[in-house]
């Protein structure tokens, strides 16, 4: 029997299953059937009542018409039983829909198998047509009647042998691909994508709401806003520069991470100049502005470096902070992921202010992402503000890190995927990283959806592209052709919809709870972790280890 599609077909006529019964029968295994094929192209729409693709001689349409029918030497006629009779053009209809067909087929970029032989005949299954009969556009040879079905599939066959051609037959790889080119091409599957850009529709008006406690604020001028991952923080604070430059001030909007500064520079670019804020970007780099030596390189890992950075560079920048003209100073400055900041920091902040006294002070925080071996508040009072919903990541991603949250949390986020645990050594976490990033792509996510984050030793990739320059690396952020490779500790601030997180570090570390916290958070619709189930549980505790579904699960 050859293959059908579809696999149970229906016939708008009984003439189209007599012949499709003849077909069926005299056919064989290797052979394809394809009933009522539609085709589109720009002069009409097209249906054929039979495509047959036979191994070995090529493909013929095939047109059916029941009933009588004849030629009155001017146009074909139909008259079937009950109904009057009427003009038809079976072969033009066939013909049109042959050539449709075939173009559709020979443009699909699967299809390897150059032109092949295609032809069409129309059958009549209940009327004769006399041997002597010919058309120009219709020779007899390409007619079947009711007395030639017997041999109907000898006689398809040799339609497609009687045009002197060099287009060969069909093979077997040809008939594959006639039918995957028929099953049509680019098809809007499900969608991962689709889905993620719902659920950041519905988060961005979520947050956009949260913009009413900037109203709420509109009178105070030394704030703290609080809040766990995915509560909209980085927006407010975000808006918060915005609508203080809008208002005439001169803004610092400032954070401590290259990743987080590249963001927020690329963004504010986007608005009208009267609304970007003074400045955007790292603490350290406003100190190199106003005169500050670059230092020693970031990647050194010395007593010396880490004291530049954490108090002789603050030093110099408050000094020099100290002798700004008054046109250099800041009205307000906006720091997010203040808890990155140490204390040594806040003095020349406050320093640059115009005013010292009563200058705009606002904070964005989340205590449990204190991945730094730092400790830092601001030396004012603050009028603190509590933002406990998660409003960025689905519901089945903050389930996983809400035990880590420190506080109350409420789940606004759409719905995802469950997350995805693989359990494996730490020494294999990578490996196993890696192996999960082709399964996502045929999934549908693209290259640019993706974040492989570590929490330990950096991924070789990281390292390369890093090798090419702080900015060339962050550049790479916003590549749409690659993965992007990080780490959680410069990942803070930032989200990807997809995050595949590798937990390498070898033991556990004062800071890995605030590391684990920020590697689960920072995917917003698909999330995969790669890891020592022991680990999490000594780490995370019981409850992230049940929500991974790994409270009994033991490396492999």
């Amino acid at each position: 029997m050859p293959a059908v599609i579809p696999e149970n077909p229906r016939f708008a006529a009984a003439s189209e299953e007599v012949v499709f019964d003849v077909l069926n029968e005299q056919l064989v295994d290797e052979d394809l059937i394809v009933v009522g094929q539609r085709v589109t192209d720009h002069s009409k729409d097209h249906e054929i009542d039979f495509v047959v693709a036979i191994e070995g001689s090529g493909v013929v349409c095939v047109e059916v018409k029941g009933g009588e029918v004849w030629h009155d030497g001017e146009s074909w006629w139909q008259e079937r039983v009950g109904q009057g009779p009427k003009r038809i053009d079976p072969v033009a209809q066939v013909r049109d829909g042959c050539y449709a067909l075939r173009d559709f087929v020979e443009h699909d970029p699967r299809w390897t198998q150059g032109r092949v032989r295609w032809d069409h005949v129309v059958v009549f299954p209940h009327s004769e047509v006399d041997s002597s009969f010919a058309l120009p556009e219709c020779p007899r040879w390409k007619v079947v009647d009711r007395t030639q079905l017997h041999q109907l599939m000898p006689l398809i066959r040799n339609v497609l042998l009687q045009k002197d051609v060099d287009w060969p037959g069909i093979d077997a790889d040809g008939i594959i691909q006639l039918r995957i080119a028929l099953s049509g091409r680019g098809l809007p599957q499900r969608d991962v994508v689709a889905r993620a850009l719902e659920n950041e529709s519905v988060a961005d008006t979520l947050t956009s709401h949260q913009a009413v406690i900037l109203r709420a604020i509109h009178q105070l001028n030394r704030v703290e806003v609080r809040g766990g991952a995915g509560s909209g923080k980085t927006f407010l604070a975000v808006e918060q520069a915005r609508r203080l430059a809008k208002d005439g001030q001169r803004v610092a909007f400032v954070c401590y991470s290259h990743g987080l500064a590249s963001f927020l520079r690329r963004l504010t670019a986007t608005w009208p100049r009267k609304e970007r804020p003074a400045y955007v970007g790292e603490f350290h780099e406003l100190g190199i502005e106003w005169g500050a030596p670059t230092g020693p390189d970031e990647q050194e890992r010395t007593q010396a470096a880490q004291d530049f950075w954490e108090h002789e560079l603050p030093q110099q920048m408050y000094e020099l902070a100290q002798g700004l003209a008054p046109g250099k100073r800041f009205d307000s400055i906006v720091v997010d992921e203040a808890q990155d900041f140490a204390d040594d920091w806040w003095k020349p902040m406050l320093a640059c202010l115009r005013d010292p006294e009563s200058g705009g002070i606002y904070v964005f925080s989340d205590e449990a992402q204190r991945v730094f071996a730092r400790q830092g508040s601001p030396p004012v009072d603050l009028v603190p503000l509590v933002l406990d919903h998660n409003l960025r990541n689905t519901k089945q991603i903050a389930e996983t890190f809400k035990p880590l949250v420190g506080q109350r949390m409420q789940l606004h986020g759409g719905n995802g995927p469950a997350v995805t645990f693989v359990p494996c050594a730490a020494a294999d976490a990578l490996d196993a990283a890696d192996d999960q990033i082709d399964p996502l792509l045929d999934k549908g996510w693209r290259p640019e959806d993706i974040a492989l984050l570590t929490t330990g030793s950096r991924h070789s990739e990281q390292k390369a592209r890093q090798a090419e320059g702080t900015r060339e690396y962050w550049e790479s952020f916003w590549d749409g052709d690659q993965v992007f490779y990080g780490h959680v500790l410069g990942f803070k601030g930032l989200e990807r919809r997809v995050v595949v997180l590798a937990l390498n570090e070898t033991k556990a570390w004062d800071r890995s709870r605030e590391r684990l916290y920020v590697g689960l958070s920072r995917a917003r619709d698909d999330l995969v972790v790669c890891g020592d189930p022991e680990f999490v549980r000594e780490v995370g505790g019981p409850q992230v280890a049940r929500q991974l579904g790994i409270a009994d699960t033991e490396p492999q």
